[in-house]
């Protein structure tokens, strides 16, 4: 065995020295890219080139190794190029160990510098002060629906979406014993709690239940006190080094998470893209179907339609709109325009590359 593994180890030697070769190229070409970029005040972090070359690796790549493994590689590669001109700090909703912290490095890759956040509204307010270079903050759940705080922070803000990512969302229950002997209440975020309540009521339905800021604090209170259980994701029982009950709690096996990318920057189009929107309408008869007639009439389809409270006393709604394609695309510029001209209320949120997941 040892004879026949000898020649192809030294195969994988010779080729890893040839990879090192060209990643250290491909760095000293990055840094002049930075040169070029410090000259124009370009933005470091370019998502809808970033997008373009991980389809672009998708499509070239002959196998036997994965699309998603090529993927993750040269994000990575991508990451630790892009660190050399400026290592960018993106905030989330924390303490480590979140769901938030994972769409993080999902979409920049791991040589970004992480800020935790309380809230959702910390992470606004950190991106928007220039704390943080961009914010990663939840948009909806495939089980339970839009997250409202992060709908009503994106209509009051100046911040752009220029990207999304979605995450497949794995609860577990665990403790820091790795058993529920002891335990009187079980902690996560509002939102996990809801996902995982057939599972409870079937399993521990007497126990209570209580909602904290996120599901990594929830692991963090595990982790100081054996009456409590956390919901949370394995990658914060690691980081709090807890025990796992029970792994895979969710009532959905499938159950996503989306999570968009807020920052100043205004992306540019990446050839699969989408555009967010904020409307509202005159209150008449009609008023809603108007609006968004101009979409069909221009060919733009609609992705996405969801409501939210105006919040000013009266029985009026903000609609929260994703259509295919960039502002800059022609067909949705025009629709953009005469859709503006309908609207008691319009706003663009940020045009941005589709998510690659």
């Amino acid at each position: 065995m040892t004879d026949k593994l000898k020649p192809l180890r030294e195969q994988i030697d010779s080729i890893d020295a040839q990879i090192l070769d060209l990643l250290n190229r491909r760095a000293k070409v990055a840094q002049e890219v930075g040169h070029v970029k410090a000259e124009t005040m370009a933005p470091v972090f370019r998502p809808e080139r970033e997008a373009q070359v991980l389809r672009g690796v998708a499509e070239r790549n002959p196998g036997p190794m994965g699309d998603h493994e090529v993927q993750t590689i040269f994000r990575e590669i991508m990451s630790a190029c892009r660190s050399l001109e400026k290592r960018v700090t993106v905030a989330y909703l924390g303490p480590a160990g979140t769901f938030s912290e994972q769409a993080v490095y999902q979409q920049f890759g791991s040589a970004v510098e992480g800020l935790p956040c309380a809230s959702i509204d910390e992470v606004f307010r950190a991106t928007e002060a220039g704390t943080a270079d961009f914010g990663v903050v939840p948009v909806e759940n495939s089980s339970e629906g839009a997250i409202n705080r992060t709908l009503d922070l994106m209509l009051q803000t100046s911040l752009l979406i220029s990207g999304e990512v979605s995450i497949a969302v794995h609860h577990s229950l665990m403790s820091k014993t790795g058993n529920m002997d002891g335990v009187t209440v079980i902690c996560a975020h509002s939102q996990a709690l809801a996902q995982c309540q057939v599972w409870l009521n079937l399993n521990y339905p007497n126990i209570e239940r209580r909602a904290v800021a996120s599901n990594a604090e929830a692991a963090r209170m595990a982790s100081k006190d054996a009456s409590i259980a956390a919901i949370a994701s394995e990658m914060a029982g690691e980081q709090y080094q807890l025990g796992v009950v029970k792994a895979h709690i969710q009532d959905d096996p499938h159950n996503r998470t989306r999570f968009a990318i807020v920052g100043h920057l205004q992306t540019n189009p990446s050839g699969q893209d989408q555009t967010s929107l904020v409307l509202a309408v005159p209150n008449k008869a009609g008023a809603v179907y108007q609006l968004l007639a101009p979409l069909a009439k221009h060919g733009v389809s609609m992705t996405r339609f969801e409501s939210r409270p105006a919040r000013i006393g009266t029985w009026e709604y903000y609609f929260y709109v994703d259509i295919e394609g960039h502002v800059h695309d022609a067909a949705v510029a025009r629709a953009l325009a005469e859709l503006q001209d309908n609207a008691a209320f319009f706003k663009v949120l940020g045009s941005y590359p589709l998510s690659l997941t």
